[in-house]
C-alpha cells in the first residue's frame, strides 16, 4: 500500500526523495483535517474528510428542512471519506473548466486529497486590511461579490463562499474548499441565491463603510448574475423576512454574531429590492 502511495507521489511535479517520504509521513501518520506540509520547494495541504463529526447546525439545518419544506434549507448529503474526496476533487474539476481558479489537486487517495498552496486567502488580506485601509478593506468585500456574480454567471455555485474559501490570482480572485454541493439537493438558482445571501452574512457586519459598501457588492454580484438567481433571492429574502421581527425580539434578550449577521443582512437585502429591479 506504501509503495503503491509512494508510486503515486512520485507523479507530482517538483518533488524530490525528502518531499515524498515527508509528505508521505503526514499523509499515513496525521490525524487533523488540514495539515499544511512544508517542502523543498513549495508547501502543499492535505485534506482529511471523516475526521470530524458532523457540526450540531447541520442535524439543525436537516431538521428545519424536513419540517419547512423551502429548497434553500436543504444540506448536502453527508457522504463517506471517500465519497466526499470524490465529490470536492470533481467540483474543483468543473470549476477549471469553467474557467474559475482552483487550487492544483496534486493527489487524491480514498479519503484524503493533497492541494498546492493557492497563496493568501482573501481573509487574512482583509484581517490586514480592517484597521489600517477601511477603503481597500470594502473594495475587497465588494470584489468578492463581483468574482461570486461572473462564478454564477458561468451556471456554477460554490456552496460557502466565504471570503476564507477565496484567494487571489493576478487581479481576480479564486475559489476553493467546495465540500458542498447544494446543486444536488436544490435547483440551481436556488443555490446561486444562497451563496450570495452567505457572503452577504460575512459583508452585512463587516463592512467597515457600511450601508456604501452593501450597496456596491449587491451591485456587483447583479450585474454579472443570472436573472433567476436574482429572482429567486428576492423570494428567498422575502421568506427570511418574515422572521426578522423574532430575530429582533431575541436580539434584545441576546444579541450574538450570527443573529446580528442574519439581522443585518437580511434586512438590507430586503430594502436592495425596492431599489433594483429583477429582469
Amino acid at each position: 500500500m506504501l509503495n503503491g502511495k509512494t508510486s503515486e507521489l512520485n507523479s507530482i511535479p517538483n518533488l524530490n526523495s525528502k518531499d515524498i517520504e515527508a509528505l508521505l509521513t503526514v499523509l499515513v501518520g496525521g490525524s487533523k483535517r488540514v495539515e499544511r506540509v512544508a517542502l523543498s520547494s513549495r508547501q502543499v495541504w492535505i485534506k482529511r474528510y471523516g475526521t470530524e463529526k458532523p457540526p450540531a447546525w447541520r442535524h439543525l439545518q436537516t431538521a428545519l428542512s424536513r419540517i419547512i419544506p423551502v429548497a434553500f434549507l436543504r444540506p448536502s448529503a453527508y457522504l463517506s471519506p471517500r465519497e466526499m474526496a470524490e465529490r470536492e476533487t470533481q467540483r474543483i474539476g468543473a470549476f477549471k473548466e469553467r474557467g474559475i481558479a482552483v487550487p492544483d489537486v496534486l493527489y487524491a487517495s480514498n479519503g484524503a486529497i493533497v492541494l498546492a498552496d493557492a497563496g493568501i486567502t482573501v481573509q487574512r488580506r482583509l484581517a490586514q486590511l480592517k484597521e489600517s485601509d477601511p477603503t481597500a478593506h470594502d473594495d475587497l468585500m465588494v470584489a468578492c461579490a463581483a468574482e461570486l456574480g461572473r462564478l454564477h454567471a458561468k451556471g456554477l455555485c460554490h456552496g460557502r463562499p466565504y471570503p476564507r474559501d477565496m484567494f487571489f490570482v493576478g487581479n481576480r480572485l479564486g475559489f476553493m474548499d467546495f465540500e458542498e454541493d447544494p446543486q444536488t439537493v436544490m435547483p440551481l438558482e436556488v443555490a446561486q441565491a444562497r451563496d450570495i445571501w452567505l457572503l452577504f452574512l460575512q459583508i452585512a457586519t463587516g463592512a467597515r463603510l457600511g450601508l456604501e459598501t452593501q450597496n456596491r457588492a449587491y451591485e456587483a454580484w447583479s450585474a454579472q448574475a443570472p436573472a433567476a438567481a436574482r429572482a429567486e433571492l428576492e423570494r428567498m429574502i422575502r421568506f427570511l423576512g418574515g422572521f426578522l421581527f423574532l430575530a429582533r425580539l431575541i436580539g434584545r434578550v441576546h444579541m450574538g454574531s450570527d443573529l446580528q449577521r442574519f439581522i443585518v443582512a437580511t434586512s438590507f437585502l430586503m430594502h436592495a429590492f425596492t431599489n433594483y429591479s429583477v429582469d
